[in-house]
């Protein structure tokens, strides 16, 4: 299974506090999103799976799908069509189990030792981060910038060749082509997307310059 990350929407009420996630996500998906997630570190579980359930509503009659964040258990309620998980998560395997073979597994990937683990992991995608500073995740590690995504990238290509790698961190319309030239297959957004006036507006400027920067890559010699 292919899956389709191009334009990868974060909701997170921390960084959007007071908005309707359900309305924000009906937004980014008729502004060129390819895939959301859900993600909140302070609520409690069936609280997370109300709005689980209000976002998938709000995406019924399109073909976005919903991932949820560390919670396998939000995902498994609520009927999401699958989960992220990051490095102290369960294991992929452990998800897979749970989900099925049809739910999408996503992992974080901060490092080689992340990358190199992967040809044993059941997932669908990876996202390595964080490529540059950000005020919506407190991150252990200093932003690997752009010449650091270059280079996992490259080893990430040599342990799972045809896995989507998406890359996530302050990530904005001023950088976004910068980071697929670099080598991702797509760009995580937060603050981009959501913390702009216009979420729909702002969704459709990223996969413009997403979808442009990919087209120009693929007509480039390969080297």
């Amino acid at each position: 299974m292919t899956i389709d990350i191009r334009l990868y929407g974060i909701l997170d009420p921390a960084a959007t506090p007071g908005a309707d996630l359900a309305s924000l996500a009906r937004l980014a998906a008729k502004g060129g999103v390819t895939i959301l997630q859900y993600r909140d570190k302070l609520a409690e579980g069936r609280v997370m799976v109300e709005q689980a359930r209000a976002i998938l509503a709000a995406l019924a009659d399109t073909s976005v799908p919903l991932l949820i964040n560390d919670r396998l258990d939000v995902a498994l309620i609520a009927g999401a069509q699958g989960v992220h998980l990051g490095q102290a998560d369960i294991l992929p395997r452990d998800a897979r189990v749970q989900l099925g073979s049809s739910a999408i597994i996503g992992r974080t990937l901060t490092n080689e030792a992340h990358i190199a683990a992967l040809g044993d992991e059941p997932v669908d995608y990876g996202c390595i981060g964080g490529v540059f500073a950000t005020a919506n995740k407190t991150n252990a590690n200093p932003p690997i910038g752009l010449d650091g995504l270059t280079r996992l990238v490259r080893i990430a290509r040599k342990a799972a060749p045809a896995l989507p790698l998406g890359a996530i961190a302050g990530i904005t319309e001023v950088n976004a082509a910068q980071v697929i030239t670099a080598g991702a297959d797509g760009i995580a957004a937060i603050g981009s997307i959501f913390g702009r006036p216009d979420p729909l507006a702002a969704a459709q400027a990223l996969r413009r310059i997403v979808d442009g920067a990919l087209s120009l890559r693929a007509r480039e010699p390969a080297s």
